[in-house]
């Protein structure tokens, strides 16, 4: 068949490019076919050359004549039994698709015969594999002209098939998707190695090595390919070699072959695997064949015995050599014998001035010094030099440090380590044993480290000694005490003003004494003692005419409150027209303020009037105003709404410094549309103290 021959032109065009005779390539190919024929594997065919190219034309032409065949026998089953089903096609799934495929485009080619239709039909691309079948067997039923058989093969070798089609509406594969070929009323195939999938349409490739299509044998790999596949011995033969029919390696004669690259002047000799070149020419006396066939003279005189007598000189010659009778002159090691005709060797050993502290050796013409260990004998020197065991194995010998020395070495540890008694390794040293530091000591690996009891600090100069802390210098230190932070070795105390306070059980805060609690005050019978930040205070109070006690707490009590009420006297106009109502006197003791930033409210004025934000016209409100105070703009009142009721809330809005004592006065002005009904007025006693505490 025509379209089978394609490839070996082709291995034709490659191999003369490359300067190999025709006829080689041809004897290749012809034994592939050969072996085709008789039944054989093409993808395992014993070699008949080492030539890459020549095992390409035989697998190859191989392949072709099997393709042949088996599309010979298909297109005979279309013809002779006009379908391509099984049970006609059974055995090797390969063999099976092509001989199927062959069968189904030949049936493609009698169906277009029987319809009248033209073989050349343009549009009807079935591709170069299905087109050559189709053709034939459309070819040999009509009688319609062709063009020559030479015209239809080069159409075929450019993988390209052009037919007639029928009338418009007459072919059922004008408009096919079939991604390879289209039979039938319309429907899809697939070629060989390929098989069709569920949409109908697209060819897949059928993986021979996974489904058991292949027929690869024992030490073959199954190597899948496009629509096909192949076999390949699992393991090489290796150069030299080449395989057997039987799967075996068997050795290549390159000599016969004429792959060996001995030159002119040698004989190659097959061995195992490989060759030998061996010289044509031989050398006469005197002289001696080299490796590349070449005769050299032989220096008689070097060799093992002597060819001249003793007393005598050896002198070479091309191809020979002469003695001359001459003064025998010895060479190093040796010195001349008594009688003067030969050279005998030196002891040097017995001389006494070789080998120092070494053993010695003696040799023919020479002598070796046994070293001792530690030491290595130089040859050029012929002294025994020192091994520097440091060098040589580093990191071997010793944990940390190596220092050589004089045919030995010696080990060394860091700072904080000592040797072992192995000489080798290194213990950490516990430095704490020596007491290193001023206080408490602790070993670590290599070092140690020093620390200090509460109240001291490592000193930063040498790092062992512990300094005394000043707890009161820290940037905290301001917060250690209440007053006053005095340091002591290893630790601090406080202390609190000479009067009025107390150091409380942490020893640091500062609490004030209650005088008049305690008793301690000097308040008279009439007077109220009232407690203050460091001290107290006699308050004596009383109201004013036209008001009487209507409240007064005990005179123990700092916390005791007078309120007077307004009583008027009969027919007093004056004292009915004023609106005041209720004076209370109290008392409040403040600290000075170390951190104010912002408002302290001090006092808190409840009331029974109910806040109402949107009062009724003619309601009654409350209105609070500070009317004398000792400190300007000190203080304020802030009107607010507790539990429903007004509350006034008095404010300390600037920092005092104290010791201050004042009185603040607060008026509650009730007003009713807009004229004062009547007031309250608060007078309260302040006290700051010198202190924050």
């Amino acid at each position: 068949m025509a379209q089978w021959t394609i490839l070996v032109l082709s291995l034709y065009g490659v191999l003369h490019g490359q300067e190999i005779q025709l006829p080689t390539i041809q004897k290749c190919c012809q034994d592939g076919m050969t072996r085709a024929q008789n039944g054989q594997v093409c993808t395992i065919l014993p070699l008949i050359s080492s030539s890459h190219i020549c095992m390409i034309a035989q697998e190859q032409c191989c392949a072709a004549a099997v393709r042949d065949r088996l599309c010979d026998n298909g297109m005979e089953m279309a013809k002779g039994q006009g379908a391509c089903e099984r049970p006609f096609f059974e055995g090797d799934p390969w063999e099976t698709n092509i001989s199927k495929m062959c069968c189904d485009c030949c049936m493609l080619g009698l169906m277009m015969a029987s319809e009248g239709l033209s073989c050349e039909r343009q549009g009807l691309l079935l591709g170069r594999w299905c087109a050559y079948p189709a053709k034939t067997c459309c070819g040999k039923n009509t009688t319609e002209e062709t063009e020559p058989s030479t015209t239809v093969t080069e159409k075929l070798e450019a993988g390209v098939t052009v037919t007639h089609m029928p009338p418009e509406g007459l072919d059922p594969c004008r408009d096919s998707k079939c991604s390879q070929l289209c039979v039938g009323d319309g429907l899809c195939a697939c070629l060989g190695g390929y098989q069709l999938q569920n949409d109908g349409v697209t060819c897949e490739d059928v993986n021979e090595c996974l489904n058991g299509g292949h027929n690869c044998v024992l030490g073959q790999v199954c190597i899948n390919t496009e629509g096909s596949f192949r076999c390949q011995r699992e393991s090489s033969c290796g150069t030299g070699y080449e395989l057997r029919d039987d799967n075996n390696c068997q050795d290549i004669n390159e000599c016969t072959l004429g792959t060996h690259n001995c030159g002119a002047e040698f004989v190659c000799t097959n061995t195992e695997g490989s060759f030998r070149c061996h010289p044509k020419e031989r050398c006469s006396g005197g002289f001696l064949q080299d490796a590349v066939g070449s005769c050299i003279d032989i220096n008689e005189c070097v060799a093992h015995t002597s060819p001249c007598l003793p007393g005598q000189t050896c002198i070479n010659t091309v191809g020979s050599y002469n003695c001359h009778r001459n003064i025998v002159t010895c060479g190093r090691g040796y010195h001349l014998t008594e009688d003067g005709t030969r050279c005998e060797d030196v002891d040097e050993c017995r001389t006494g001035n070789v080998c120092v502290d070494h053993g010695c050796v003696n040799l023919v013409g020479f002598y070796r010094c046994e070293c001792r260990t530690g030491f290595i004998f130089n040859i050029i020197t012929k002294l025994c030099d020192d091994i520097n065991e440091c060098r040589h194995y580093p990191g071997r010998l010793c944990t940390h440090k190596c220092e050589n020395t004089e045919g030995s070495y010696k080990c060394s540890c860091t700072l904080g380590f000592k040797l072992s008694q192995d000489g080798r390794n290194c213990e950490d040293v516990d430095e704490c044993e020596a007491n290193p530091c001023s206080q408490e000591c602790s070993n670590v690996y290599g070092s140690y480290q020093c620390y200090c009891r509460r109240g001291y600090q490592l000193s930063d100069n040498d790092g062992i000694t512990c300094e005394d802390i000043d707890e009161c210098a820290l940037p905290t230190g301001g917060n250690v005490c209440s007053y006053r932070c005095s340091n002591a070795p290893g630790s601090f105390y406080c202390t609190c003003p000479p009067t009025g306070y107390t150091l409380a059980h942490n020893g640091r805060t500062c609490l004030d004494i209650d005088e008049c609690a305690a008793g301690r005050h000097t308040c008279s019978v009439s007077e109220s003692c009232f407690n203050v930040q460091g001290g107290f205070r006699c308050l004596s109070f009383s109201c004013p005419p036209n008001f009487r006690v209507a409240a007064q707490g005990s005179k123990q009590d700092a916390s005791v409150n007078l309120r007077c009420s307004k009583a008027c006297q009969a027919y007093d106009i004056n004292c009915s027209r004023d609106t005041s109502h209720l004076i209370t006197y109290t008392s409040i003791s403040l600290p000075t303020f170390r951190d104010f930033s912002k408002p302290e409210e001090i006092i808190f004025l409840q009331t029974v009037t109910a806040d109402n934000p949107a009062p009724l016209p003619g309601a009654t409100s409350i209105f609070f105003d500070i009317l004398a105070a000792d400190e300007q703009f000190s203080f304020d009142v802030e009107k607010r709404s507790h539990k429903g009721m007004i509350m006034g809330v008095v404010r300390q809005v600037k920092p005092i410094t104290g010791p201050r004592d004042f009185e603040l006065k607060v008026a509650m002005n009730y007003v009713k549309s807009g004229v004062i009904t009547h007031s309250n007025a608060v007078n309260i006693h302040v006290f700051i103290s010198e202190f924050w505490f």
